[in-house]
Formats: structure tokens, C-alpha cells, sequence
């Protein structure tokens, strides 16, 4: 029997094993190789073979996509469907009616109406003039360039007295009186200063006829235009209507007050 250190101090042949390696690697390759040239045929890599990172996606093309079959029930408000509601009748047109030979035309009374309206209003209607030249046909100027412009006329309150003739009757008059004067009193003469001051109380007499004399500053107000202007619209609101025929006397006195305030 021979010692183990002999065993190990033999040599083993090992071509034989080296043989059998390099053909079974050669067969795994082989078969590797087989496999992926019959697998790449029915398929088609998509991508570039030079992308960084990633490699290629394989894709296989099908002819169609399997898609489910279109069943269920069907919805009739979907789909356009014929309506079974009668549609209505159309409209057939009037016929005209012949006059009847008994018929009695009544005249058209609206229409003459119109025109003779028309008519009238051309009438009436004012001739178209051409304004002349460098005149003035606006206040706006004077307003603003004046202050003495602005000043009302009749600013304030004009009233009979208690000294006047009437009393408690004929309040027509008294009114038509007081209403006169105070329409004729100018205060823009003035001084636009000035608010308000005491009031300026005028005596005249009136006659039968509706003349004024006497007229008479009773009270002065302290501004001598306020004075003159209450005079003034005295005599410019003269004469009056003649005194009320019941008036027992041949002529009235009157006092008026004058109060000016702005």
C-alpha cells in the first residue's frame, strides 16, 4: 500500500477534465446564443443603442387591442329617437273677407286729427334767425366779472305794515299789493357786503284809480341804497288796480316794510 505522501507526490493527468470543460462551456454558450437570436426575432427594441444609462425597452408589435364588446341596455334619452307626440297643426292663412254691399265706410276721423295737430304746431313754429353779431345772448360773463351781478332781486321779505288802511279786509289786495312791489324790488345796486339790515318802512296812498302819491321814507334802514331801492319799487310797481269797490274811501294809505336779508 502506498503512503499518503507518495499519493500526493504524483501527478494527475488533467486533460481529460480540461476537455470536458472547455465543451461544456462551449454548449452553455452555444445554447445561450440560440436562444437569444430566436428570441429577438418577433420583437423590436425601441431607443438608441448608445443612450447613456437606461438600455433599450422592448416592445412586441400586435396587430389590434383587445377591447371589450360594447353590450348592455340602451339608453333611450341618449340616442336620438322619433317622437311619437303628434306635431301641431300649421297655421292656415286668413282668408280675406269681401266687402259686403250693404257695408257703410266710416271715415277715418284719427287720421284728420293728426293733421290738422301737425297743421297747428307748423303754425306756431318760429322762424329760424341768424343771431347778429357782438351781441350778448348770455349772462355768464357779467356774473363773473361783476360782483354786483349776483344780487337777487327782491332778496328778503316784503309785507304790509300795521299802519295800512285795510286791516283785515280785502287780503286779494294786500296780496296783490305786496306781491307787485316785491316782484319791482332791485337790490343790486346794493353793496354785496352787506347780510342784513333793519327794515326800511314806505307810507304811500293809493287813490281810487290805482295812482300813487305820497310816497314816504317812515323808517330808514341806515343805508341810503337799501332806502332808494324801496322807494324806487314803489313807483315802478305803479299804478295799482283800482281800490276794491266795497273800500268806503276815495284813497288808501299803505305801509309796506321792506326787510333785506341774504
Amino acid at each position: 500500500m502506498k503512503s499518503p505522501q507518495a499519493i500526493l507526490e504524483q501527478r494527475e493527468a488533467i486533460g481529460g477534465w480540461l476537455a470536458a470543460s472547455l465543451a461544456l462551456h462551449a454548449l452553455l454558450y452555444g445554447s445561450l446564443a440560440l436562444y437569444h437570436s430566436l428570441g429577438a426575432a418577433g420583437r423590436i427594441l425601441w431607443g438608441t443603442p448608445h443612450a447613456l444609462g437606461g438600455g433599450s425597452v422592448a416592445v412586441t408589435p400586435v396587430r389590434q387591442i383587445p377591447l371589450p364588446a360594447r353590450s348592455g341596455r340602451v339608453n333611450p334619452v341618449a340616442e336620438d329617437t322619433q317622437s311619437r307626440v303628434p306635431a301641431p297643426p300649421k297655421p292656415q292663412p286668413k282668408k280675406a273677407r269681401a266687402p259686403s254691399r250693404e257695408a257703410i265706410e266710416i271715415p277715418a276721423r284719427k287720421s284728420e286729427r293728426v293733421q290738422k295737430q301737425w297743421a297747428r304746431r307748423r303754425e306756431f313754429e318760429r322762424p329760424w334767425v341768424e343771431d347778429r353779431p357782438h351781441q350778448l345772448y348770455s349772462q355768464a360773463g357779467q356774473a363773473l366779472s361783476s360782483p354786483m351781478f349776483g344780487a337777487q332781486t327782491g332778496t328778503g321779505g316784503v309785507g304790509l305794515g300795521p299802519g295800512s288802511a285795510f286791516g283785515q279786509r280785502y287780503g286779494w289786495y294786500r296780496d296783490l299789493i305786496e306781491t307787485r312791489v316785491a316782484q319791482k324790488w332791485n337790490t343790486s345796486e346794493i353793496d354785496p357786503r352787506i347780510s342784513s339790515a333793519p327794515p326800511v318802512i314806505v307810507t304811500f296812498d293809493i287813490q281810487r284809480n290805482g295812482q300813487v302819491r305820497n310816497v314816504v321814507i317812515l323808517q330808514s334802514s341806515g343805508n341810503r341804497a337799501l332806502d332808494y331801492s324801496a322807494q324806487r319799487a314803489i313807483y315802478a310797481a305803479s299804478p295799482f288796480p283800482p281800490l276794491p269797490a266795497g273800500f268806503e274811501r276815495d284813497e288808501a294809505r299803505v305801509e309796506i316794510w321792506f326787510h333785506l336779508k341774504r
